[in-house]
C-alpha cells in the first residue's frame, strides 16, 4: 500500500481550497492576469493532488501525519 499522511479534515480542506483556487485561476485568466491565474492554478493542482493521493511531501518532511484525525 502507498504511503499516506493526509486524511480527515486536512484532506477535505485541501480539496475545498483546490476548488476555490481553480475558480480564482479561471476568473483571473479570463481577465488577462496571467501570473496570478497561473499561480492560482499551480496551487489548485498541488492541493488537488494532495487531496486525491492522500500524500503531501511537505508533511512527510516535517513529520506531520493527519490520517488519524
Amino acid at each position: 500500500m502507498a504511503e499516506t499522511n493526509v486524511g480527515g479534515r486536512d484532506r477535505l480542506a485541501r480539496a475545498l481550497l483546490a476548488a476555490l483556487l481553480t475558480i480564482v485561476a479561471v476568473s483571473t485568466l479570463r481577465k488577462g492576469k496571467r501570473k496570478t491565474g497561473l499561480l492560482a492554478l499551480v496551487g489548485a493542482l498541488g492541493l488537488g493532488f494532495n487531496a486525491t493521493t492522500c500524500f503531501c511531501g511537505l508533511n512527510k518532511t516535517l513529520g506531520i501525519d493527519t490520517t488519524d484525525e
